[in-house]
């Protein structure tokens, strides 16, 4: 404390590496500012109340934007002036100049306080980032596309629902359970009592319909009346407690059969540091940003090292780096491998909240672990349909690009020659693997929760 970090002269070493940093910062613009925010502006010229759902009626997107008011700098001068509640509407409904953000630059322009705040709520927001599993070292870190106009932090402050990217922590504490990725269940839908209450999740897609499928094809298809059975024969306590154990801290995540289709909200650091425990056979490792500090002397002042944890065993850890590699390999995430032309050993993981309000993707290789965000400033702004909102078009290119940045980097010692660690031996079910049990390559609508 007795540092100033401005004039002591002070060398503060992180791990972030630039190269990486600006493949991840290059990764979301070129996705989210050149590709989704153009194609989301078109959609918003046919609703009524853009940039929110038509789903929502003008009074119910006049109380969102009631609430953004109330946040804002120029109601809190307003209000400790003295101004009345009807001053400051006037206020935030007469027409000013103003410069607002564009991704083409800065303009200059004339609009009423209430439509920039509805403007600015239109542009489509992400958070990303990358860690290497074994150290823990933070390599890439996007919170936003611009910092300037939107400082809010998406990676590590932002939570938000993550639909089916919560999928791989409750089969792995069905792995620790002792099923294997070649158990079957029924794929049908069925009814659970809740509380008392009935409760039917719904699935996005028929494919194999009453069929007996095993869990690989349940996980490579995000399918949901799979994850309903698993946790019908799970304790919901222990889900949540697994779920500390893979260091999610939101204290507001309850057990409840709902629970494994994701309604909770999760921070992409949280995420991307839970996944590690699958690459690391079972060890979490905690975001590390920063190794050393050293005074302008040469002292060492602080030296700081990995934080891990384990969380699952490693057999079951290697079965889910099986089965994740499985979604990759012929499931939701197929377009890396016929879109993207990735041919690493990869897994992944793809998520898709109700209504499209979150995307998300989930991806594992030998040395990185990343996760990639993309959704609106408030949960009504969104695509309104499946094949643009859902995590593979919204999210997963996002990863795309940052891995074939990195492969493409022969500076950087990450290779498509990489390949994941596993026993010798291993076998996912006790016998030859499976091959049989593909998915269809896409199969990207089966992302939805019911809370």
């Amino acid at each position: 404390s007795h540092y100033n970090i401005y004039t002591d002269g002070l060398k503060v070493y992180t791990t972030i590496d630039s190269r990486m940093q600006q493949y991840a910062e290059e990764a979301c613009y070129d996705h989210v500012a050149k590709f989704l925010q153009p194609a989301f502006d078109k959609a918003n010229k046919q609703k009524r109340n853009a940039p929110y759902s038509h789903n929502l009626s003008a009074a119910e997107v006049q109380k969102i934007l009631q609430r953004s008011v109330r946040q804002c700098d120029r109601y809190r001068v307003l209000k400790a002036s003295g101004a009345t509640e009807a001053q400051i509407e006037k206020s935030f409904n007469t027409p000013v100049e103003m410069t607002v953000f564009s991704y083409r630059g800065d303009i200059d322009t004339v609009m009423t306080p209430m439509d920039s705040i509805r403007y600015y709520k239109s542009f489509l927001r992400t958070g990303f980032f990358s860690m290497e599993p074994q150290t823990g070292h933070v390599k890439a870190y996007v919170g936003g596309l611009d910092f300037q106009h939107f400082a809010y932090d998406m990676a590590m402050e932002g939570r938000r629902q993550v639909g089916s990217t919560i999928k791989p922590f409750l089969y792995s504490l069905a792995m620790m359970n002792g099923y294997t990725p070649c158990d079957e269940a029924p794929n049908v839908q069925q009814t659970y009592m809740v509380a008392g209450n009935p409760w039917t999740p719904r699935n996005g897609s028929r494919a194999r319909y009453g069929e007996m499928v095993t869990l690989k094809w349940g996980l490579q298809q995000s399918n949901n009346w799979i994850s309903a059975y698993l946790m019908s024969n799970l304790n919901p306590s222990d889900f949540v407690d697994l779920l500390h154990e893979y260091g999610i801290r939101n204290p507001e995540i309850h057990p409840s059969m709902a629970l494994c289709l994701g309604p909770c909200d999760i921070t992409v650091a949280e995420m991307v540091s839970a996944y590690t425990a699958f690459v690391n056979h079972g060890i979490r490792s905690a975001p590390m940003f920063v190794t050393r500090i050293v005074d302008n002397e040469g002292n060492e002042v602080a030296r700081f090292t990995p934080r891990m944890n384990e969380v699952i065993n490693g057999e079951s850890a290697d079965k889910m780096v099986y089965m994740l590699r499985a979604v990759v390999d012929g499931g939701t995430a197929g377009r890396l491998r016929f879109r993207y032309g990735l041919t690493a050993e990869i897994g992944g993981k793809t998520g898709t909240t109700n209504n499209n309000s979150d995307a998300w993707f989930m991806g594992i290789t030998p040395k990185l672990v990343s996760g990639a965000w993309v959704g609106g400033d408030d949960r009504d702004i969104h695509f309104d349909n499946m094949a643009m909102g859902q995590g593979a078009t919204m999210a997963l290119p996002i990863f795309a690009y940052y891995m074939k940045k990195i492969y493409q980097d022969t500076s950087i010692d990450i290779t498509e020659a990489d390949k994941f660690e596993k026993p010798e031996g291993f076998s996912p079910c006790g016998m030859s693997e499976d091959g049989a049990d593909g998915g269809d390559g896409e199969g990207d609508g089966d992302e939805y929760i019911i809370e």
